[in-house]
């Protein structure tokens, strides 16, 4: 039995995603072994410490040197250093193999969730936004997984060590020694205030912000320069950086006086000096043997140390934190549901009954949209900017799913309809063409990967591409991007050539043949008719051609369909297609873009 309201959540939640610990958990058995190698360095390392301070007592004390606990004690810090190395070499390079072992699971898991997403979720998040959660984000778990572990043991480790030996030496020299780390730790707060928080999230976003706009004008300098608008996309990539050195700048200034006042207080020779001070005052007064500083001023710096670096791990542990949940957002994105017991069409007639859409709760986009879509008939969508034209059209691929009402191939649901059933039910060809970094060959059988050589140069045929194909070095095993570049019209032949090969009985069309000549354009039309003449073509259509040769078109505004029927008649009618045909006419006559329809901004309508 089909639904007849459906209503998915628009936004990922990212409680709903996998937590950190959940992504990670596979990995503690590791984890384990590289903390347990970092403690035993971390001991390990202490011990030529102690051997000099032990070796400073020995010679310093009156009568003979007993040459044999010398050597004793010069072979247990030379064995402590050996450790301390081979420890750290084994936990560094099991954390290194683990790291790549994480980020290779982050990005399979990523890549198979964005697999399984509502295609349509990608045309409202920028190329920038993924670029840097697929790249950046999972990249900057490196330091938490590499090295942060190692750090962080060291931070507690060696202090906790430390102090307990310090306090056997003296209880009050070592409670000087521990003023710097006082003093540091008191600062700690000031670097986690709101306000530096918020500046720390406004610097991502900042950063978020340049990289989308160096994608997007690479990826359109073609255009831009074509139509000499460098300027303007050179102002949007400025303004952007513009506004990261503001807030870069408030972050620094928010924080620089905190570190500084962090770092001199874990200086060393701000550590020795307090030491000296205060060994200095307890020696005068008879208080402290005189080899008893020793351990204090080679010790106590080790206190200091890990305490530093567990404010560079915190950072990381932040940076890391902040990373995760922006891979845990993508993650949560809910992907279209798939029926329990999917049911396959009986034909392929197309039916949209009371269907209404919208990309946020409050604003539907379609509004009620009611359609049928015979076999063997080419429908035409025509119709002003923000119609809802894009948007009615990506709902027969199951881009999304419609809030309300049912959308219907051959009589079922299309959320009754297995994944795979509705690849061979619907294929599609988009004005806005993405092809792969692959042959021309495995762009046009994407769809259909086993197909042989000749189907696929009868497909390449079919959508008038065959002959710039063998043009190219290669033929159509040229790599696109390598020693294959193809001109939008170009590549938009390959995706009809795509489509074409896949022979699916449903066909979708937005603007498939903007950059082809009116005969190209006549000739892929009439290929696209199934050979039996009972493929169903849903086109998105500005061209006075395509219009008048539909069999059906539907004239939207608003979200409704205003009017339909066939082009003659809707003609004679002299009603609102015909006044939006003869506003087309007027603007192609002035010069001015007849297509207004086309999308804009990334977001279907």
């Amino acid at each position: 039995m089909t639904r007849e309201r459906y209503v998915p959540p628009p936004e990922a939640d990212a409680t709903a995603g996998p937590s950190p610990a959940g992504l990670l958990r596979p990995y503690y058995p590791r984890f384990a072994a590289v903390v347990t190698l970092q403690i035993v360095g971390a001991l390990a390392g202490l011990l030529p410490l102690l051997a000099v301070v032990e070796l400073g007592r020995t010679l310093l004390a009156p009568g003979p040197v007993d040459h044999g606990h010398v050597w004793s004690v010069v072979l247990a810090g030379a064995a402590g250093l050996f450790v301390r190395l081979l420890c750290t070499a084994a936990s560094s390079g099991i954390g290194h193999i683990i790291d790549g072992q994480v980020q290779f699971a982050f990005r399979r898991l990523l890549a198979a969730q964005l697999g399984r997403v509502p295609i349509g979720w990608f045309a409202r998040r920028r190329t920038g936004e993924l670029a840097k959660v697929v790249g950046e984000d999972v990249g900057a778990v490196h330091p938490f997984i590499a090295h942060t572990p190692g750090e962080l043991v060291s931070a507690f480790v060696v202090p906790l060590v430390s102090l307990v030996y310090l306090f056997s030496v003296d209880r009050r020299l070592t409670l000087i020694t521990l003023i710097p780390v006082v003093l540091a730790v008191a600062l700690v707060p000031l670097m986690m205030t709101p306000a530096r928080l918020r500046e720390q999230r406004e610097f991502d976003a900042g950063m978020g912000r340049i990289a989308d706009s160096v994608v997007e004008f690479v990826q359109g300098i073609s255009v831009v320069k074509a139509y000499g608008g460098s300027g303007r996309a050179h102002r949007r990539f400025l303004t952007a950086a513009d506004d990261f050195v503001r807030t870069f700048r408030r972050w620094v200034h928010g924080i620089s006086t905190v570190a500084a006042g962090m770092q001199l207080v874990l200086s060393p020779p701000f550590v020795l000096l307090v030491v000296l001070i205060g060994g200095t005052t307890l020696i005068t007064n008879g208080d402290l043997a005189p080899a008893d500083l020793l351990p204090f001023l080679l010790v106590g710096l080790g206190l200091t140390a890990p305490v530093a670096a567990l404010g560079h791990g915190f950072d990381e542990m932040q940076a890391a934190g902040r990373a995760v949940g922006r891979i845990r957002e993508v993650l949560a994105v809910p992907p279209l549901p798939e029926p329990a017991h999917p049911v396959a069409p009986r034909g392929h007639r197309v039916e949209l009954r009371d269907v209404r859409f919208g990309y946020e709760a409050d604003r539907e986009v379609l509004r009620g949209i009611d359609l049928v879509l015979e076999p063997g008939t080419v429908t035409a969508i025509v119709g002003p900017s923000g119609s809802g034209k894009s948007t009615l059209v990506q709902l027969l691929p199951r881009f999304f799913d419609p809030t309300h009402g049912r959308v219907t191939i051959g009589g079922v649901d299309l959320r009754e309809l297995a994944a795979r059933e509705l690849h061979r039910t619907v294929s599609f060809v988009f004005q806005d063409v993405r092809l792969l970094r692959a042959s021309i060959a495995e762009n046009i059988a994407l769809a259909v990967p086993h197909a042989d050589h000749d189907d696929v140069v009868r497909a390449a045929r079919l959508a008038r591409i065959h002959d710039r194909v063998r043009e190219l070095p290669r033929g159509y095993d040229s790599v696109i991007g390598e020693d294959a570049g193809l001109s939008g019209g170009e590549a938009q032949r390959i995706s009809l050539a795509r489509a074409l090969l896949a022979d699916t009985p449903v066909l979708v069309l937005d603007e498939a043949t903007a950059f082809a000549d009116p005969q190209t354009e006549r000739a892929v039309r009439r290929a696209l008719a199934a050979p039996e003449g009972d493929r169903t073509v849903l086109v998105i259509a500005h061209r006075p051609e395509t219009i008048m040769d539909a069999d059906i078109v539907v004239m939207m505004d608003d979200g409704v369909v205003v009017e339909r029927g066939r082009p003659a008649e809707l003609l004679a009618r002299n009603g609102r297609f015909a006044a939006f045909r003869q506003a087309h006419r007027a603007a192609v006559a002035d010069g001015s873009d007849p297509h207004e329809g086309i999308s804009r901004g990334g977001e279907p309508r």
